[in-house]
């Protein structure tokens, strides 16, 4: 049996989602247990769930808000396991990381957020997403021969369904002002971008133009420097062997002059 907690909490919880449900998300309680809640989940654009409307419960236990609800999904979705407890942070499985603040629309929007995802859990199953997609459009037809879902939700027992969510007209519309609002963005950041392209891809240039002939400078003084050391040592060689053979040429049978005794000893000799 409920709290007077649980049940004050919950009632005011109904009252709010249907005066605002959250964008893809709808629920109520059953008429004669305020615990058992069942929901409508829609598949989100650019999933493998789009186009696909899946239906589960939440129970709350009565000691509700400050116990987590258990949760099921009754539609084959290839996620889940059908009318299997699905073990997520704010599921009974976890009541360590239960917060009492969460209420009904926090849970199942991070519920949706967590079938979109990849995170394995119990309660999960593997599919792939053409598997995926095939059940998100037989999903409607699957919760039509579901009797729980046709009493609880007899306004979207349709054959003509899925019909949109409460909230589905005012989803389509945030969607379309983003990607207005997005585009005249980028229609904005594309006219700004040849202008700056332009003046980067000239200051580029100037700036390798610089440094090549900044290079190209160093290394005609290289050579040149080299060139010209080079000739002059040529030069000084030549000159020296050019004096040295002229030299000996005018002088063949000169001896040569010694320092010291060996100056005596030749001016001795030549007196003699």
């Amino acid at each position: 049996m409920a709290s007077k907690a649980a049940i004050r909490r919950l009632t005011k919880e109904a009252q709010l989602m249907e005066k605002d449900p959250p964008p893809l998300v709808y629920a109520r309680p059953k008429e004669d247990n305020i615990l058992e809640w069942h929901y409508i989940l829609r598949g989100p654009p650019d999933t493998p769930y789009a186009g696909g409307e899946y239906h589960g419960q939440l129970i709350f236990p009565p000691e509700f808000p400050f116990k987590p609800p258990g949760i099921k999904m009754s539609t084959p979705s290839g996620r889940f396991k059908p009318d299997t407890k699905i073990c997520t942070s704010m599921s009974d499985y976890h009541p360590h990381t239960w917060q009492p603040g969460w209420n009904t629309s926090t849970i199942l929007i991070g519920l949706l957020s967590f079938m979109c995802s990849d995170e394995m859990t119990t309660g999960s199953v593997t599919a792939s997403d053409a598997d995926r997609r095939t059940l998100a459009a037989k999903s409607h037809e699957h919760n039509l021969a579901n009797r729980r879902f046709c009493q609880i939700f007899p306004e979207y027992a349709v054959r003509d369904g899925p019909k949109d969510l409460p909230n589905m007209g005012e989803w389509k519309k945030t969607q379309q002002a983003a990607t207005a609002s997005a585009a005249a963005e980028a229609v904005q950041v594309l006219a700004c971008l040849p202008s700056n392209l332009s003046r980067v891809s000239r200051k580029r240039r100037r700036s390798v133009r610089d440094r090549y002939d900044r290079i190209q400078r160093v290394t005609s003084n290289r050579r040149r420097r080299r060139s010209s050391t080079t000739t002059s040592g040529s030069g000084s060689t030549s000159t020296s062997t050019s004096t040295g053979t002229g030299a000996k040429a005018r002088n063949p049978g000169r001896p040569r002059v010694m320092s010291g005794d060996g100056g005596s000893a030749a001016g001795g000799s030549g007196a003699a």
